[in-house]
């Protein structure tokens, strides 16, 4: 059994080149798991013995052996995806949500939030659209969401930087 002690191994696609990939299919809370054995899709056996506080991502490469490699990919869940119908709707809502610790996610123009009751409860109370969806939950934050360098959290487009004069 293959033990895997570092949530991501810092590899380029030369060394993963010619090698079959082989996956584990993780929800939010599993890729939150610092000691688990689990089965990869090819039927691998693997634990994770990872430092405290890890967090594993979609896209992480756990392991490079001789003719194979492992990666971790989200397994779609049950979310509550919000349907802001603006900026400022949006904010509040990522406000309430964080405010009630609840991680967030974001996929296209909506808000991800996990399928709970409370958080069904807040969506209510604040009137805001939403909808019952399936999708792999990829928090802001810690461990979460990946943008492109140089995009913005809210909307994912490039924004000129205008500085701040202070007079």
């Amino acid at each position: 059994m293959l033990v895997i002690t570092e949530p991501h191994l810092h590899v380029g696609a030369g060394a993963l080149a010619g090698k079959e990939r082989d996956t584990l299919h993780l929800s939010w809370e599993e890729r939150r798991w610092t000691r688990k054995r689990a089965r990869t899709t090819r039927g691998r056996e693997v634990a994770l013995a990872l430092p405290t506080g890890s967090v594993l991502r979609p896209g992480d490469v756990l392991a490079v052996e001789a003719d194979w490699y492992l990666a971790v990919e989200g397994r779609p869940e049950p979310v509550l995806a919000v349907l802001p119908r603006e900026r400022d709707e949006a904010i509040r809502i990522a406000f309430d949500v964080g405010n009630r610790h609840f991680p967030l996610a974001l996929e296209g123009d909506a808000l991800l939030v996990p399928d709970d009751t409370a958080m069904e409860q807040l969506l209510t109370r604040l009137g805001v659209p939403w909808e019952r969806r399936e999708a792999v939950f990829d928090p802001v934050g810690r461990g979460g969401h990946r943008r492109e360098a140089g995009q913005r959290p809210l909307d994912g487009h490039a924004h000129e930087r205008i500085p701040h004069t202070h007079e």
